[in-house]
This record gives C-alpha cells, sequence and structure tokens, in this order.
C-alpha cells in the first residue's frame, strides 16, 4: 500500500469534492508558479554582483509587482466564491437526515421515514471485518445520486459531522440546527472522523 492517500485528498464521491479537489489543484499551481519565481528572483540577488544606486523609481516594474497579484487574488477569489456558493445552496432536498452528537456516538433520524432513528457507536475492537475506530456498529445508509438535507446538532459539546470524500464538514452545536446539502455519486462505505476536540474520549 503506497503512502501517496495518506497525504493527499480522499477520492472524492459528490461532485462537490471533484470541484475542490480541482480548486486544491488550481491553487496548488498557482502556488508553485509564486514560489519558483521568487527563489529565483532571491538566488540571484544573492549571487549576482550588479547594483544600482542611482536608480530611484521604476514605474514599469511598480506596476508589474502591482498588477500581478491582483491578477492573481483574482484567479484565486473567482472559483473560490463559485464553491461557497455552491456548498451552501440547497434548494429543494428530496431526503432529509439528521446527526446528533453525543459523548461519543452519533444519533441519525430519518425524519422522511416514520422516524426512523438509531445510534452508531464506534468500534474499538480488533476484527478482521472492521476497521478498529473508523467502523461502527450501526452504519449509515444514504442513497446515491439523491439531493440530501444533512441536519446537524449536538446535546453536550461541539462536534463535527465529517465525511472527507465528500466535501462535507460541519459542526454540530448544543441549541443549534447547522444543516449542509450532500449528493454523492459513488457506491461504497465512507468513513469520516471526529473533527472537534469534544472531550477526553475525543481522539476515540
Amino acid at each position: 500500500m503506497t503512502t501517496w492517500p495518506n497525504i493527499y485528498l480522499q477520492d472524492s464521491a459528490s461532485p462537490l469534492m471533484e470541484q475542490l479537489i480541482l480548486f486544491h489543484d488550481h491553487i496548488m499551481l498557482i502556488l508553485m508558479m509564486i514560489v519558483t519565481t521568487v527563489s529565483y528572483i532571491m538566488i540571484m540577488l544573492f549571487f549576482n554582483k550588479y547594483t544600482d544606486r542611482n536608480l530611484l523609481e521604476g514605474q514599469m516594474i511598480e506596476l508589474i509587482w502591482t498588477v500581478t497579484p491582483t491578477m492573481t487574488l483574482f484567479f484565486i477569489a473567482t472559483p473560490s466564491l463559485r464553491l461557497l456558493y455552491l456548498m451552501d445552496e440547497i434548494n429543494s432536498p428530496m431526503m432529509t437526515t439528521k446527526a446528533v452528537g453525543h459523548q461519543w456516538y452519533w444519533t441519525y433520524e430519518y425524519s422522511d421515514f416514520n422516524d426512523t432513528e438509531f445510534d452508531s457507536y464506534m468500534m474499538n475492537k480488533e476484527n478482521i471485518n472492521e476497521l478498529r475506530l473508523l467502523d461502527v456498529d450501526n452504519r449509515m445508509v444514504l442513497p446515491s445520486n439523491t439531493f440530501i438535507r444533512m441536519i446537524v446538532t449536538s446535546t453536550d459539546v461541539i462536534h463535527s459531522w465529517t465525511l472527507p470524500s465528500s466535501g462535507v464538514k460541519i459542526d454540530g452545536t448544543p441549541g443549534r440546527l447547522n444543516q449542509a446539502s450532500l449528493m454523492l455519486n459513488r457506491n461504497g462505505l465512507l468513513f469520516g472522523q471526529c473533527s472537534e476536540i469534544c472531550g477526553t474520549n475525543h481522539s476515540f
């Protein structure tokens, strides 16, 4: 098994995560261009011996180093704002699911289906069919290619319901309902981990 998936983003399971991965690659390309250019200029400043003490102003170079960062920020901000809008867009969901955070388990409610509700505890025993500290005793099941509204709250402290492969991370706050949109375009078993310092058993 390679270590590449451990340092890169998970394979996407939703259209939103595909767009987030493309945006990540877009930003990394811009950052590498900036790092390369600045490194080259710094190295050349260290090793060349040219000086021009009579240079008081250079309007062209000042124009360039003002306009270039402005254009760079424009190329970063435009797709970023588009993604922020898409992440908050909840039009007419086909299904609503509620996740309630507890110390230290989740309660899931399918209010669209006769108030189906169950608790989901993490498995912390070694088992050949389960992943320790990732798998749970009662898995939440969601349909694919369905626009889902996810409602998240908590009963005690702030928890964070996270599904990295679908690009969803939303805090569960006591006394408050937060919502996120979710659509899965890939079938399979998806794992999420606790993403909030929620107490002594946070790491388990």
